[in-house]
Order: structure tokens, then C-alpha cells, then sequence
């Protein structure tokens, strides 16, 4: 492979994991189109690779995130036994539902997410005394995190456990039904059912999506679909991109962070509604 292509393949992975860094999605929804439709790299081949960078994205931001204490680690673990779960599930009912309707539904809840993110874009926490008897004082997933802008911790609540259980689930349904990382679908569902600061529901999604894509690596690896000259660029580029993009979340302001979210949700939405209806966007190949 020529040094040019590895140069563009490492900044494409820098590019997508600081943005995915940020919003707390799985670098792959940005970097599987970008291999294929810029690189012409064969389908599975960035699959595999965009898993490499999922989990090196993961890696790379989990420190940062851990030192700043945005990361909700005790919720982490709850949340993602739903999702490996739900993700399970979507295997088993893979070629049952037709694909267009999956497309269709994915748009509507992303639509839906883009709205109820956008009408809390004034974040209020709820900082009330916890209710003793709720699963989340059970757990014990109530936290601080510290406010720049305060000067200060703010204490938050963990609302609706059995909700955002549901809703994640839900995330690894669907997306295990489409092939696609949820992290577009958990930071909404940490949102409107959790009422989470949103910087610590990007946090805590970055640190989950690499448990998530870990388990499907092995599968591509083992299948040979993890292209070393491809996936190396990509990797190393994840690290750093995923370290400046956890530094660039540390310094936003939330409502600054959530709009642009926002933006993220819809443009995903007309993607997916555009692959429903199999209309693809011209290229170059």
C-alpha cells in the first residue's frame, strides 16, 4: 500500500473518531462509508476495519473520560447487558423482517431522538433526593461529574432503569438487525429515559461500544476480513482522534454538544431513509 493511501486512511480514522469521540458513537457509522465509497475497499473488509476502530476509539477515549469522571461506570455495565441482549435477539431474527422496514423504523426513531434531544437542549438535572426503593439507588448508579463552567461537581440522578433498559434492548435489536453501531440509538435513550447530563451519556456510550464491538471483531478476524495494511492506519488514527475528540467533550458546553448531536441524528436519518429506499448517492467508482 502506498504511504499516501496510509497517510489518508490514518487522518479518514482521526477525523471520524473525534467526532465519534464526542457524541459518544461507534466510529464505524462514519468509517465503513468512508472506506468504500472513498477507498473502494470491499464491504466486509471495512467492516472489519471500522471494528478495529470502534474498539481503538473506545480505548483511546476511556482514559480521558475516567480522569475527567464523565463516565458512569456501574451504569455502563447495567446497560450493556440489555444491549447484548437485545443484540442476541436481532441475530436470531435476522432475514425475518425485511430490510426496508428496518430502514424505515431506524429513521423514525432517529427523527424522533433529534426532537427530544433538541427540546432539552436547556439541561435541567434533577437533583432531588433520590427515591430509596428505585433501581438506580439500589444499584447504586447515582453520580457527580465535574462542571467547568460551575466551577464545581453537580450531582445528578439516574431516572427510569426499567425504561432505559427497554430502550437499550431496543438499540441492540436494531442494531444488530442492520449491521450498524447503537451508539446512535443509546446516547437518545440515556437521555429521554435516563435524564443524563449529556456529556456523561457520551462518555458512558463510548466506554460501552467497545465492549459491543470486541465480540464481532473476533468473528471478522477469524474470517480474514481484518486487512492489516488497512486496518493499522485506521487503528492508530482512532487512538488519537479518540483522545482529542474526548478532550474536545471535556471543553464543550452541553447545550453546544447536544444541538450539534442533533444535527448528527438527522443527517443519519436521511441516510438511512435514502438506504430504504435503495438510492445511493453518486461516486466517483
Amino acid at each position: 500500500m502506498a504511504v499516501s493511501t496510509t497517510l489518508w486512511l490514518f487522518a479518514a480514522a482521526f477525523g471520524a473518531s473525534a467526532l465519534g469521540g464526542v457524541l459518544g458513537m461507534a466510529s464505524g457509522i462514519f468509517i465503513v462509508p468512508i472506506l468504500t465509497q472513498l477507498f473502494g475497499v470491499d464491504i466486509h473488509v471495512a467492516i472489519g476495519a471500522s471494528l478495529v476502530s470502534v474498539i481503538a476509539c473506545s480505548c483511546g477515549s476511556a482514559a480521558p473520560f475516567l480522569k475527567a469522571r464523565l463516565t458512569n461506570v456501574r451504569l455502563a455495565i447495567v446497560l450493556e447487558t440489555a444491549t447484548t441482549v437485545g443484540a442476541l435477539t436481532g441475530v436470531l431474527l435476522i432475514g425475518i423482517l425485511p430490510t426496508k422496514v428496518l430502514y424505515v423504523l431506524f429513521t423514525a426513531i432517529l427523527v424522533l431522538s433529534a426532537q427530544q434531544m433538541l427540546a432539552r437542549r436547556r439541561e435541567v438535572l434533577n437533583t432531588s433526593v433520590p427515591d430509596a426503593r428505585s433501581w438506580a439507588t439500589r444499584l447504586r448508579l447515582h453520580a457527580q461529574f465535574p462542571d467547568r463552567a460551575l466551577g464545581k461537581d453537580v450531582a445528578y440522578r439516574v431516572g427510569r432503569v426499567p425504561l432505559g433498559l427497554f430502550f437499550m434492548y431496543g438499540a441492540g435489536l436494531i442494531s444488530a438487525l442492520l449491521g450498524i453501531g447503537s451508539g446512535a440509538l443509546k446516547i437518545p435513550a440515556m437521555d429521554t429515559a435516563l435524564r443524563l447530563p449529556i456529556k456523561v451519556s457520551s462518555a458512558t456510550s463510548n466506554f460501552m461500544i467497545g465492549v459491543t464491538a470486541a465480540a464481532s471483531a473476533g468473528a471478522y478476524l477469524v474470517r480474514g476480513d481484518i486487512d492489516i495494511g488497512i486496518a493499522s492506519p485506521i487503528a492508530l488514527g482512532s487512538v488519537v482522534g479518540a483522545v482529542a475528540g474526548a478532550r474536545l467533550l471535556v471543553r464543550l458546553p452541553a447545550d453546544k454538544l447536544r444541538l450539534f448531536f442533533v444535527v448528527v441524528l438527522v443527517l443519519l436519518a436521511v441516510q438511512m431513509m435514502l438506504s430504504a429506499f435503495d438510492i445511493s448517492i453518486p461516486n466517483g467508482h
